[in-house]
């Protein structure tokens, strides 16, 4: 009975030990998750997202096989955002990706544990405390450097020859840009133009926006840099196209859509570098490791098409300052 009762506990013991190193290797295999929210329409920013996914496989990273993905977007919609982080953060991701500075706020309203990085970090909105050391759950890639509304206004009075009138459409519902109008309107003193400014809370505003443009004469229209805005890109040249209105906007697309120029970051290369935030932070590192980078290249891109279109004439001065020129 003892060698009967001692051989079945060694059997049980052998199949305990066989058994652990199975549920070991199933545990540390297990796949992680990352979660990306942001407020666009996904058609209008499939760009930026496959930029953050080829920055992952350049760090050998492959979705579906390294890592789960899984996506929220509030198809333009900031109110969206708040109930999306709340989903997004119930299925428990390894880290959260936002997009921009308001989806960060969302996300970091519904979580202070999980990792965020955010690609396009327009306004801090508190969520950092030290660029240096982040002492939150949140670190990213900064969108705007000081003075860059200033430039960006100078280039669309330059693109138009000395407009003394320009318009701005402006985000106003979203927190994390209410610098930039700050920026605008000091830019736009200092030059002595007349800045006319649009502003809109939703998509639906937009008609709207533009009839007063229109009535208030002005000479060309500045798009914010916003995701709502970006998200609405072709609806917004329809309009201006529409009016005879000439576009300038940050981000490139911008421009290869038929807006006469563009300045601003590289927004394909924050999506990279949020990239490298997601990979150390699943090695193991924190939010508060990683600093807050700023971007490092400006751009310029001008569409000859659309200046044609429109009858203008670009001056040489801005075309030979052009990153790339659109014929």
């Amino acid at each position: 009975m003892r060698r009967r009762a001692f051989m079945s506990a060694l059997g049980g013991a052998a199949a305990a030990t066989l058994i652990r190193p199975r549920a070991t290797r199933a545990q540390t295999s297990k796949r992680p998750t990352v979660g990306m929210l942001s407020v666009a329409i996904p058609a209008t920013t499939r760009s930026n997202r496959n930029a953050f996914l080829e920055g992952m496989r350049e760090l050998g990273r492959t979705e579906g096989i390294d890592y789960s993905f899984v996506e929220r977007y509030g198809d333009g919609f900031l109110e969206r955002l708040p109930a999306l982080a709340d989903e997004l953060v119930h299925l428990n991701p390894d880290v959260i990706v936002a997009q921009t500075s308001s989806a960060a706020q969302a996300a970091a309203h519904a979580t202070t544990t999980i990792p965020i990085v955010v690609a396009v970090m327009a306004d801090r909105l508190g969520l950092i405390g030290s660029d240096a050391r982040p002492t939150g759950n949140v670190t990213g890639t900064l969108v705007n450097l000081e003075g860059l509304g200033g430039k960006q206004l100078q280039i669309a009075v330059d693109a138009m020859s000395g407009a003394k009138k320009v318009g701005l459409l402006f985000n106003a519902a979203n927190p994390g840009i209410a610098f930039q109008r700050t920026e605008f309107e000091a830019a736009a003193a200092a030059l002595s133009i007349d800045l006319v400014i649009a502003d809109v809370r939703s998509p639906d505003d937009l008609d709207a926006a533009f009839r007063s443009l229109v009535a208030e004469r002005v000479s060309i229209v500045m798009v914010c840099q916003d995701s709502t805005l970006f998200s609405q890109r072709s609806r917004i040249l329809a309009l201006a196209s529409a009016a005879r209105l000439p576009v300038m906007a940050a981000q490139q697309e911008f421009a290869e859509a038929g807006a006469l120029v563009t300045y601003g970051i590289n927004i394909h290369e924050n999506y990279r570098r949020a990239a490298t935030y997601v990979d150390k932070i699943l090695k193991g590192a924190k939010p508060s490791d990683l600093p807050v980078e700023l971007p490092t290249k400006m751009e310029m891109y001008i569409n000859l098409k659309a200046a044609k279109a429109l009858g203008l004439s670009v001056p040489g001065t801005l075309l030979t300052q052009a990153d790339k020129v659109i014929e």
